[in-house]
């Protein structure tokens, strides 16, 4: 039969994921930076997504992370910049242009997350696979809550 529930136990837990979440963006960055010096956590998200999608409008990813238009506007004028996106006419709305990584982009990309896969693997190396499988599960169904925001 479960445990009843106290109140102060869950206000307690919702804390402590605040807290440990907020720590783990803190870090995220960091790792992002130390991990790639021209390519920032959101440049990285950013370029990850161009990646995933096979390109999109800066609309598009604007709408998709609920970041400002302008932020997304200086974040891709600094990832063409770098060389790491370009700009392509929409061969269905001459109007539009649709954001791709560059070659050069996609090798930065395919070397973080690399890398990125490294760590994790080295920092959940001794969790068991349950443990794995659970965390998994409740990251992915937190974020789908998020989504709903």
């Amino acid at each position: 039969m479960p445990q009843a529930e106290h109140p102060g136990d869950r206000d307690s837990s919702v804390e402590i994921i605040q807290r440990e979440l907020t720590s783990f963006a803190r870090r995220a960055r960091a790792t992002a930076a130390r991990m790639h010096p021209e390519l920032s956590l959101v440049s990285f998200t950013l370029l990850s997504h161009l990646d995933e999608r096979g390109g999109c409008r800066a609309t598009d990813l604007a709408a998709h992370y609920a970041l400002d238009k302008s932020t997304v506007s200086r974040q891709v004028s600094a990832l063409e910049r770098s060389g790491l996106v370009m700009r392509r006419v929409d061969p269905d709305d001459h109007r539009v242009q649709v954001l791709h990584p560059t070659e050069a982009g996609a090798e930065i990309l395919r070397q973080v997350t690399v890398s990125r896969r490294q760590m994790f693997g080295e920092r959940l190396a001794d969790w068991a696979a349950d443990d794995l499988a659970r965390f998994a599960e409740y990251l992915v169904r937190y974020n789908e809550a998020s989504r709903e925001d």
